[in-house]
């Protein structure tokens, strides 16, 4: 358990150190869920920095070994996770897919995109957690393939109520390598964030949907 909290924050602390991390509180982001949150994290910049990449690589690759064993098909939700999936599968020797959000218009129409077959046990990987859905939606769509989706491993997760209550009714297992409150921690002990900041990501994080409307 110490081992796993000295990795958590080794984590928060380089994605602050690459500013994956961004704080706006005036000028919030909006979500594709319509949530407007002070804080964003851009998991996609890890893809530059070819010591931090390796490191998540290792991470989700031991966690998947340590928590799911054996696994036919590594799936990446796209289109954040598409290169941290492919990196895992490469090292794992297994199979990659990747899910859409919405099937193509055109083509084949494929909302996997990749070869899957029924009765396969699959792990997702997803960059980032906010409210589940599109993670989610992506184990719907394996699922229909007829797959077995073990679980789900991630980068970092806003450890909102809405995204665990999804998953619980979805009965979809879901590990991050860092989250939320790991990285809050990290940014008031770096004095990343003011502390004036710090009391707007609580009360962002104690109601999300009603902040700042």
């Amino acid at each position: 358990m110490e081992l796993r909290k000295e990795s958590e924050l080794l984590l928060a602390e380089n994605l602050l150190q690459i500013k994956a991390i961004k704080l706006e509180v005036t000028n919030p982001f909006t979500w594709a869920s319509g949530i407007k949150s002070p804080i964003y994290c851009d998991n996609r910049l890890t893809l530059s920095y070819p010591k931090l990449r390796t490191y998540i690589r290792q991470q989700l690759v031991e966690m998947i070994n340590d928590k799911y064993g054996s696994v036919d098909v590594i799936a990446g939700v796209a289109t954040g996770a598409i290169a941290q999936g492919a990196l895992v599968a490469q090292d794992l020797g297994l199979p990659f897919v990747y899910i859409r959000s919405a099937e193509k218009k055109h083509g084949l129409t494929n909302k996997i995109e990749g070869r899957v077959e029924s009765g396969q046990s699959v792990v997702v990987v997803e960059d980032l957690i906010s409210t589940g859905g599109s993670s989610l939606n992506a184990v719907s769509a394996l699922r229909d393939a007829g797959c077995n989706v073990k679980g789900m491993v991630a980068i970092f997760t806003y450890n909102l109520k809405v995204a665990e209550d999804n998953f619980k009714k979805a009965k979809c297992d879901l590990s991050t390598l860092t989250n939320y409150n790991i990285l809050v921690e990290k940014a008031i002990e770096q004095k990343y964030i003011k502390d004036t900041d710090i009391e707007t990501l609580i009360k962002w994080r104690e109601n999300p949907q009603k902040w700042g409307k």
